[in-house]
């Protein structure tokens, strides 16, 4: 790989590693802010701002495991590292996953019309639907950090038996593929869940427009505004989490050639790009956050420029 090609990748690894920083660093804060000074945060920004904790979570043990990964070949570091780190990944990637599709399930009961008793049902009791969400994610987050773990200590205990080092270096290509593997099967649900809220959305969408076009003509009304976004922040979750899960598997391939310096830029940038970007997506699709932030470039613009007090 050519050194621009290198400079290229970690100039966009920490890019999106900043950017992500100080994206789910401003929701939380904006939110925090707000419950302070009104003492309650409603359903949606209490989600937004667990969910950019998470993130901020997520990138940081992202970006310790993609440096140490690519500084330290020895097998004995190596074991350490995923010691170390996959509890931590394991817990901040689930509640960054699960809290993004409840965020979805809170859209679709929140912004959809159907006449269903069952939809009717859940819209009335929402908060119960999200305690239940939550509950059964931590259900299956237990679950999966248990099973990790059994393949984790019987991958060590298989390395430990044998002394040879190359034996331990191919093994220990086996254990993120196996823990990949796993964690896929277990946030196969909360992917199905948020796919089938956007479809919903866009049923429920289209209903809508069928609906007024017999009664005005233009169609972008209040409720089809907010369909749209809510639907383009669903889609943009979807989108980015699919570029995540291949950018996972990339890697894991690579193992299989023998030039796999591209294949592990690709990864990094990649698996960062979904705590980052989202981040920028949800502030540009929350109303309070783009102008708040729309707000603090303003004023950000005018100290730079020497403006003054006249743009506060």
């Amino acid at each position: 790989m050519s050194a621009a090609t290198k400079v290229i990748f970690a100039t966009m690894l920490n890019v999106e590693f900043i950017t992500g920083n100080f994206g789910n660093g401003f929701i939380a804060v904006v939110n925090i802010m707000d419950w302070v000074k009104r003492r309650k945060l409603s359903s949606v920004d209490q989600i937004l701002t667990a969910l950019a904790i998470s993130r901020i979570t997520v990138l940081w043990t992202a970006y310790i495991i993609v440096s140490t990964f690519s500084m330290y070949r020895d097998a004995e570091v190596t074991i350490k590292a995923v010691r170390m780190t996959n509890i931590i990944w394991l817990i901040s990637n689930h509640f960054s996953i699960w809290l993004a599709t409840i965020l979805s399930i809170l859209y679709f009961l929140k912004i959809a019309n159907f006449s269903h008793s069952v939809f009717l049902y859940l819209r009335w009791r929402l908060k119960k639907v999200v305690s239940v969400a939550l509950l059964v994610s931590l259900l299956l987050l237990l679950v999966n950090i248990l099973v990790t773990n059994i393949h984790i200590h019987i991958w060590m205990d298989h390395v430990k038996a044998n002394i040879s080092y190359n034996y331990k270096l191919k093994n220990f290509t086996d254990i993120p593929r196996l823990l990949v593997l796993t964690n896929s099967m277990f946030t196969l649900i909360p992917f199905t869940v948020s796919t089938t809220m956007f479809f919903l959305l866009l049923f429920s969408l289209w209903k809508h427009l069928k609906k007024i076009k017999h009664i005005a003509k233009s169609s972008q009304d209040a409720s089809t505004t907010v369909h749209i976004t809510a639907l383009k922040t669903v889609f943009a979750f979807l989108l980015l989490y699919v570029i995540f899960t291949l950018s996972i598997f990339v890697q894991l391939w690579s193992y299989d050639f023998e030039e796999k310096k591209i294949f592990q830029y690709f990864y990094a940038v990649g698996i960062i790009a979904f705590p980052s970007l989202h981040s920028c997506v949800l502030i540009m699709g929350n109303n309070k956050l783009r102008q708040t932030s729309l707000l603090v470039l303003s004023v950000l613009r005018c100290k730079i420029q020497g403006c003054g007090p006249l743009c506060l």
